[in-house]
């Protein structure tokens, strides 16, 4: 075989595999379905792991912590097309009103990637539909829609970001049982605004980095199921404000439960919060 031409082959693997791996990891956006569904607009959270061109995953749609469904996802990854095609093969995870069922979907997604101003935007887009057209019941029709999704990365100083959390003390500030599945989040400044920045690691995982706390939440959300009994979530001070030390109000949404925690991080300690799973218990039927 020529040289140039094992050389050529060798650089469509490399490029290939470095385009399967640009989509490992965690997608977040929105997901349109016809006016007639039971949340028209709803989040949506993609877990990727592409090997090679096989893909597998978890999506999690949900609406608020007493609205979720979380389902396996399976596809495959073309990476000279940039054709992502999944479908969600399993519920895993649910808890929805009475009056709304499910629909499993298959999914037709594009990867799309600029660069400029030392920024990277990622996104998948694209469309969606259930096959035979109808949720799990048979009979509630599930008509297709659209979705884009952003990737949730962290910039390239991120090498960096753990110093914070490992060179000051996390002190526990609370556990939390929850039975939802799903746990929504929200920081804002305790009190007067005064320049409090706080970054956010959820188990040693940096998820929100040096945003200014303000009248609008910082928000993010939270699995805690069987697969993910424990979350440590752990709030850290960037800097103690005009009127140290740094202070944040955290509302939480668990279910049918509402927690407000008033938190306190330092130049030697970070907040941390802790979220463990634990089963509903059934009621005994009479």
């Amino acid at each position: 075989m020529p040289r140039f031409f094992l050389i050529f082959l060798l650089s469509l693997l490399l490029i290939a595999t470095l385009s399967a791996q640009e989509l490992s990891g965690s997608w977040k956006g929105r997901l349109v379905m016809a006016p007639s569904g039971c949340f028209p607009v709803y989040n949506l959270q993609f877990e990727l792991q592409v090997t090679d061109s096989v893909v597998r995953g978890t999506a999690w749609h949900f609406s608020d912590s007493l609205n979720f469904v979380k389902q396996t996802l399976q596809g495959t990854y073309r990476a000279d097309s940039q054709l992502l095609l999944l479908r969600e093969t399993a519920i895993t995870s649910l808890q929805l009103k009475a009056d709304c069922i499910p629909c499993s979907k298959h999914y037709r997604l594009t990867y799309h990637k600029a660069t400029g101003n030392n920024t990277t935007d990622e996104q998948i887009r694209g469309t969606w539909f259930t096959p035979g057209g109808l949720a799990q019941d048979g009979k509630t029709l599930c008509d297709p829609g659209t979705l884009v999704l952003n990737r949730l990365t962290t910039q390239k100083t991120d090498l960096n970001k753990r110093t914070q959390l490992r060179n000051k003390t996390n002190a526990l500030f609370k556990e939390i049982l929850v039975d939802s599945g799903l746990v929504q989040i929200e920081f804002f400044d305790n009190g007067q605004i005064d320049g409090d920045t706080i970054s956010v690691y959820v188990n040693e995982k940096p998820v929100v980095y040096r945003q200014m706390l303000k009248s609008q939440a910082v928000a993010l959300s939270v699995p805690v199921d069987r697969q993910k009994p424990i979350q440590d979530v752990v709030m850290v001070g960037e800097n103690l404000g005009s009127i140290p030390p740094n202070t944040a109000l955290m509302i939480v949404m668990a279910g049918k439960e509402r927690y407000q925690l008033y938190l306190k991080a330092d130049e030697k300690q970070n907040a941390l919060v802790r979220f463990i799973f634990k089963e509903k218990k059934e009621t005994p039927k009479n």
